[in-house]
């Protein structure tokens, strides 16, 4: 074999590492250092080993020439060869016979001219009948252990097989100058193999960070469940959809494997900022709730009055009163005490609109007066009473209205919250409330619609506030920088009067209007809010149709949500049997 010039193979090798340390495809890597192994040194076929957890080699890629035998990697044909055990599981001897095993083992470079002729030291039966049920004939071996930088641990190994001569084609011996040559491409393959582990690594454990993030999330409520894990799943079926078509409005549009990928994670951590919103305020299910339902406390203050009323009437009666006379005034004063109760604990519920007939029959009700005999400072914890603003306790007993707003009722804002001032850092742009909690009863109770008060729903609403800027704070890669974006733009809307920062459509990617569709989509068909019912797909399709006139949602993504089927692909996949129904999508293109 006619030797390459030492100038040659050096250029050949730096010109690989610069290769080797731009791959980030694992497949193509492996194939990329065989391939130019055999080019290096001209041999026949060759084999890539790598070191498993169990110290086992597994065979990673497989190539050769003369027979057509090209498996692993990115090929489709998967090895089904056993791995090589470097050691006993019985006796933790090491196993020296198979040459690859070995030179993993001593971290040693094993150079063979003819396996035939190879007595004693390696054990080549495996080969030998391979060659019988091929016809192939395995002459000469070159195996390179391939070592990590840090501390020369093995990471796989590498080996050649039978030396080609380019004047004739005959098998020969690998000369000792191309062992050096294959040696530093082995050095720069386990560094290049290292690093590609390292970022594997890191990217799994940031896999499972986001995650475990999305699922204590989901797991927070039952009014959330599933939903983390949902959403990406739609905004990815759409955005596929938005790369493949080549006509319309999306026609241009394309997305790399690295902006991808940002999305993959923006999209599930869309609703992070939910670990900052207590539980009480997402499943507030009545308007009296706060960590628990106070409709009980209201409920036995009517007892008290109906206690009341029953005592005055025995007083009347041992007084030498009419009993008839004061049986039916007490009778008629716990018909009336019974119907009013009643009306506060269905208002309580948040069914019905409150209009201003029953707003005003509340405050009637809540100016009923009951005696209280026990203070309300005691037993409270500091930041209990500090609601009391440093005011004294009144004289016991004191008259108190059955329904009350009180000051301590009031939970202020504190100052200096710097995200949301009019000239914040992230461009937040929302009206906010002046207290943090206002827990007045007739206030709640007089809720127009549903049970959130406006401070409330501006909790709930923070969470996305609280998406940006927890991502916002991370050090992100340059390829990952645009995460908070695609997450924290899921509350927009494209006329510019969604939240947290009035964006319009014009100054919303793409991804970003896709993450508003897919958080729609999944609230309206999801099965597992205790709330509410799920909705069947044409039912949200119907509602999603009305949002996009209301410029709710980007019109053309909306079209090709349709179009595309990724609304029917989705369905299939998650939704309940009974929601999925026939939808005629012309109506609404």
């Amino acid at each position: 074999m006619e030797a390459p010039t030492h100038d040659h193979n050096l250029e050949r090798l730096i010109q690989l590492g610069i290769a080797l340390s731009a791959e980030r495809d694992h497949d193509r890597l492996l194939e990329t250092i065989l391939d130019e192994a055999q080019r290096l040194t001209n041999a026949d076929g060759g084999t890539i080993y790598l070191l498993n957890d169990a110290d086992e080699l597994e065979f990673a890629i497989i190539n050769n020439t003369t027979l057509g035998i090209k498996r692993g990697g990115s090929s489709g044909e998967k090895i089904t060869l056993p791995a090589l055990p470097l050691y006993d599981a019985r006796t933790g001897a090491p196993l020296e016979k198979n040459v690859a095993s070995y030179a993993a083992i001593h971290k040693q470079t094993i150079n063979i001219d003819d396996a035939y002729s190879e007595e004693g030291n390696f054990d080549f039966s495996g080969t030998r009948k391979f060659d019988r049920q091929t016809g192939y004939h395995s002459q000469s071996f070159l195996t390179i252990p391939m070592r990590e930088r840090k501390k020369g641990e093995v990471i796989g190994v590498l080996q050649l097989i039978n030396a080609k001569n380019p004047a004739d084609g005959s098998t020969l011996p690998f000369p000792e100058y191309v062992v050096a040559h294959v040696e530093a491409l082995s050095s720069q393959a386990a560094v290049a193999i290292e690093n590609h582990n390292l970022l594997d690594a890191q990217r799994r454990l940031l896999e499972a960070i986001i995650s475990l993030v999305a699922g204590a999330i989901d797991a927070k409520s039952p009014y959330t469940g599933g939903h983390c894990t949902r959403v990406p799943d739609i905004a990815k079926r759409l955005l596929d959809a938005a790369v493949a078509v080549s006509e319309g409005p999306f026609a241009d549009f394309s997305f790399s494997d690295e902006e991808r990928y940002a999305f993959h994670i923006g999209a599930w951590l869309h609703d992070c900022g939910k670990v900052t919103t207590p539980e009480h305020v997402v499943d507030k299910s009545s308007k009296l709730e706060t960590i628990y339902n106070r409709i009980h406390e209201v409920r036995t203050r009517f007892e008290v009055l109906r206690r009341d009323a029953e005592i005055t009437y025995w007083k009347g009666v041992a007084e030498g009163g009419d009993e008839p006379e004061l049986a039916a005034v007490r009778d008629q004063r716990f018909a009336q005490l019974e119907s009013d109760f009643e009306f506060v604990a269905e208002s309580n519920i948040g069914g019905e609109f409150m209009d201003l007939d029953r707003k005003r029959r509340l405050r009637e009700i809540g100016a009923n007066e009951w005696l209280r005999h026990f203070s309300d400072r005691v037993g409270l914890a500091d930041h209990e009473l500090s609601r009391f603003n440093g005011s004294s306790s009144p004289t016991l007993p004191v008259t108190e209205h059955l329904l009350a707003d009180r000051d301590d009722h009031i939970r202020a804002r504190p100052e200096g919250m710097g995200e949301h001032k009019s000239d914040n850092k992230w461009g937040f742009n929302i009206d906010v409330p002046e207290h943090v909690y206002n827990l007045g009863e007739l206030y709640n109770l007089c809720i127009d619609r549903g049970t959130l008060t406006k401070e409330e729903r501006f909790t709930i609403n923070d969470h996305i506030v609280q998406t940006v800027i927890m991502l916002d704070s991370l050090p992100w890669p340059k390829e990952l920088q645009r995460v908070p974006e695609y997450a924290g733009g899921h509350h927009e809307k494209i006329d510019g009067t969604g939240y947290p920062r009035g964006l319009t459509k014009e100054q919303m990617s793409v991804p970003a209007r896709i993450m508003v569709i897919a958080d729609i989509f999944e609230a309206l068909t999801a099965s597992d809010r205790p709330y509410k019912k799920a909705k069947t797909l044409s039912e949200a399709i119907r509602v999603m149709s009305r949002m996009t006139k209301d410029k709710h949602m980007d019109p053309d993504l909306f079209e090709l949500f349709l179009k595309s089927g990724v609304y029917k692909d989705y369905a299939e996949a998650f939704l309940d049997r009974e929601q999925i129904d026939e939808i005629d999508i012309s109506q609404y293109l």
